[in-house]
């Protein structure tokens, strides 16, 4: 256990951004998640909607420093390539 004052703040201040971290992350797995279901069922309205709320959540955790912003261009990247994917085969 921190002894000192502000070792006792840090492991506070750890533990609340840990939380918000760990929630930022689910989202962005959820939001993928819906992305790559309406892929596979091949519908394009309902994947370019989630594309969309998609990549909003990716950028705005990314600048919150959750996720690394080439990492977020990665993810987005590779999301709207299955997306487009759709569209051109469909």
């Amino acid at each position: 256990m921190a002894n000192h004052k502000s070792a006792i703040k840090r492991n506070r201040q750890n533990i609340k951004r840990n939380t918000r971290n760990t929630g930022n992350r689910t989202r962005i797995k959820t939001h993928t998640k819906r992305v790559l279901e309406a892929v596979a069922k091949k519908d394009k309205t309902t994947a370019e909607q989630a594309l969309k709320d998609a990549t909003k959540v990716i950028s705005s955790v990314a600048s919150k420093g959750v996720l690394h912003k080439r990492a977020a261009s990665r993810k987005i990247s590779g999301l709207a390539k299955k997306v487009n994917q759709i569209a051109a085969s469909g």
